[in-house]
Parts: C-alpha cells; sequence; structure tokens
C-alpha cells in the first residue's frame, strides 16, 4: 500500500490561503475543522492525488509561519502548455514570483511565494528528470 502524503502548515489567515491554493493549484476542500482542541483548518488536495495540503490556525498560541528559502513544494509539469496555465492561475490567485535561493529551480520552472512566505516550485519537467 502506498502511503498518503499530508503537508501541515501553520497559516495566518485560513481562508486566504484556502483561496490561493485553490486558485493557483486547482485544488479543492478535502475538509475542515474548527476550534478542535484550540486549532483550526482546512484540508486541500483532490480525490486523483495521493498527496494533500492541510493549513492550521491555533487560536491558544497562534504559531507564525516559519518558512525557509530553501522550504519548497515542489511540483513537476511536464506538460508546457499546462505548466504554462498553472503559472497564471498561481498570479491571478495572489502568488508572487521570486528567484529561488538554488538556481536550479529557475532552470526549467518558477517559484512562487504565498502571503506567509513559503514557496512552490512549478518545474516544467517530468519526475524523475531525465
Amino acid at each position: 500500500m502506498i502511503p498518503h502524503l499530508r503537508i501541515a502548515r501553520p497559516v495566518t489567515d485560513l481562508a486566504q490561503s484556502k483561496e490561493m491554493y485553490c486558485l493557483g493549484l486547482g485544488l479543492q476542500e478535502l475538509g475542515e475543522f474548527s476550534e478542535h482542541d484550540g486549532f483550526s483548518g482546512v484540508m486541500l488536495g483532490r480525490e486523483d492525488l495521493s498527496w494533500h495540503l492541510e493549513f492550521t490556525v491555533c487560536h491558544r498560541h497562534p504559531v507564525e509561519p516559519a518558512a525557509t528559502v530553501d522550504d519548497l513544494l515542489v511540483l513537476y509539469y511536464p506538460d508546457n502548455a499546462l505548466w504554462q496555465k498553472t503559472c497564471q492561475q498561481m498570479l491571478d490567485a495572489g502568488f508572487l514570483t521570486i528567484n529561488s535561493f538554488n538556481p536550479y529551480w529557475d532552470v526549467a520552472g518558477r517559484t512562487f511565494v504565498d502571503n506567509d512566505g513559503y514557496r512552490v516550485v512549478l518545474q516544467n519537467r517530468a519526475w524523475p528528470a531525465a
């Protein structure tokens, strides 16, 4: 059995993060919770993916997002038209483009940053890269 991957990150604004990632990456809300032991959150993904994102807010002891310049979510889009479309969706959703800390990611990709400083790299390559 292949495990399902959940990437969990604290955010400052659940609604904004949900909107950005749904619009930018075409994700859907898979579930949500409110005031569960002081936390609220939302899970975003799609039924056809083996991973999803969870964004949380701690109401009792707020956690500041602490993304680093090399903390990346990397997604591979081998089809150039789909890659370009997704890059435009990211911009339309409010992500900003930046140069990657590691220049490798800029060779065949673009790096985006969200409102909390989390970085998403869209690679115009197949995985595994040939």
